[in-house]
């Protein structure tokens, strides 16, 4: 028995009836595998976010970081199904490209019509880019390092990913978004994943305060990394997913994809030896680790909204002028007086700015085409003598910065006003660290012993509780009095 497939492709809505209609004749197989394969690979780089923010801060926090990377994409991937998608590639917006519609609510309707890039179905193409959106919560949270209680984060990033992601993602990437029609280029995230991240996370650093510091009272906290191995394990998970959201950025397995990936590891490898250049002379003549992995992330950043759009070439200039910039910040941000100790804004902030506006003079027709039939002509950047680019490019990162910044501080002032959504730890949480706190459970253990169930005594005062746990831990108790039962009273 075999399905009588007789319907046609309706183009809109499901695409068509399933049981009468193969949806799959509209596509390249090719291209949905790809972007298949592209998903799982940016994932990856969230749990790789986790470990990087997590090496970086101080290890009694260091556990909250972790939890909060999959914490986000939990929240994230809930979101985008309720309606996250719908608001960003809805078929029909509202607003003049402002946001998308409800249409596809709760996935409603999302199936085999041609999506937003038409080379693969909606179904498809949200998969893909809901791994962006949870990409781009986790790297906002890290403005909240080591003093933000982690039920009201759950809730602030449910709403900053539909009033501050949703629409910054729809203006760039929804074939009808204002910033798209523009003119304004933004091939995987420079607008909708560093810049609204960053400065996002550059607003929740400045109103959850600086960290409690004894010893910096009036100056910025400042504390070494307590895992630098987390660091570099961190970076490497970023940069192997990160192949996977450049390429899969293309959304068809073109040419043009694997050019943006040579882009991609390029910029990656010329930002990590210009940071660990500047800081071999900043720092004592020191080749440092954390100096390389952040150049690596800061090349990385400011290629991904010109991958698919420049020369390769093109790369080298991109990721030598991004980590320069974003060192430079690094030290900014301390004269801001904001304690970004995970230096979100610096990095994503600075250097999607950065990314944005080199992609409006490096954009090359011809690279753009490299996508053949599935491209949507471009006329360039400046090296095409198009000199309005760099300010379709301006209009792009300005709009992101100002929406970003202005509902971001909305939210968070209006959260903490409400008693329940207390935004910060008080003092005494934030010394004992985040970890124990608000989670009870801890990445390394020799600093705090877990007993996970009661230890009584029926003599009251017989046996002191130090040396009731050691017996319990040891399994063989000195004292026959001491019990771990649960019955006892």
């Amino acid at each position: 028995m075999s399905y009588n497939f007789t319907g046609t492709p309706t183009g809109h809505g499901t695409g068509g009836d399933t049981l009468t209609t193969d949806l799959n004749t509209q596509y390249d197989m090719v291209n949905m595998l790809w972007l298949g394969v592209c998903a799982p690979g940016v994932w990856l780089m969230v749990p790789g976010i986790g470990l990087l923010y997590s090496g970086l801060a101080r290890k009694k926090h260091a556990l909250s970081l972790l939890w909060a990377s999959l914490m986000a994409s939990a929240v994230c991937m809930f979101q985008w199904f309720f309606w996250g998608y719908s608001l960003a590639f809805s078929h029909h917006t509202k607003g003049n490209g402002f946001i998308g519609t409800l249409e596809f609510f709760g996935f409603r309707d999302v199936l085999g019509a041609p999506s937003s890039v038409s080379a693969v179905p909606d179904i498809v193409f949200a998969v893909f880019q809901g791994m962006f959106a949870a990409v781009t919560g986790v790297l906002m949270l890290g403005g909240a390092c080591e003093r933000a209680r982690l039920f009201p984060m759950m809730v602030f990033l449910f709403l900053w990913m539909t009033i501050v992601y949703c629409p910054i993602a729809c203006w760039a990437w929804n074939a009808s978004g204002w910033l798209a029609k523009l003119g304004a280029l933004d091939y995987a995230g420079g607008l909708a994943v560093h810049i609204s991240s960053g400065h996002g996370g550059l607003i929740y650093a400045l109103i959850l305060g600086k960290r409690n510091d004894p010893v910096a009272k009036n100056g910025m906290p400042k504390y070494k990394p307590h895992s630098i191995t987390s660091v570099v394990l961190g970076t490497v998970f970023l940069w192997f997913g990160w192949q996977f959201f450049n390429e899969g950025s293309a959304g068809n397995a073109t040419i043009r994809a694997w050019y943006s990936g040579m882009s991609t590891n390029l910029a990656a490898g010329c930002g990590g030896l210009t940071w660990l250049f500047i800081d071999y002379f900043r720092c004592g003549k020191k080749w440092t680790t954390v100096g390389l992995c952040s150049g690596i992330i800061a090349g990385l950043v400011g290629i991904t909204p010109a991958a698919g759009f420049v020369p390769i070439w093109a790369s080298v200039i991109i990721g030598i002028l991004t980590a320069a910039g974003c060192n430079v910040a690094v030290d900014f941000k301390s004269l801001l007086r904001i304690d970004d100790g995970l230096d979100c804004w610096a990095l994503h902030g600075v250097g999607g700015v950065i990314g944005s506006v080199l992609t409006g003079i490096f954009a090359a027709d011809y690279v753009n085409a490299s996508a053949g039939s599935y491209a949507a002509p471009i006329e360039g950047g400046w090296i095409n003598h198009h000199w309005k680019q760099v300010g379709y490019q301006l209009a792009g990162v300005c709009a992101a910065i100002a929406w970003s910044t202005t509902v971001t501080a909305i939210i968070l002032l209006a959260m903490d006003k409400i008693p329940f959504l207390r935004l910060r730890l008080r003092p005494e949480e934030e010394e004992l660290g985040t970890d124990e706190a608000q989670i009870g459970e801890f990445t390394y253990q020799e600093d705090t012993i877990f007993v996970p169930e009661p230890i009584r005594s029926h003599v009251s005062g017989e046996v002191p509780v130090a040396e009731a746990i050691d017996d319990k831990i040891m399994g063989e108790p000195k004292n026959a009095s001491v019990k771990s039962d649960s019955t006892s009273n």
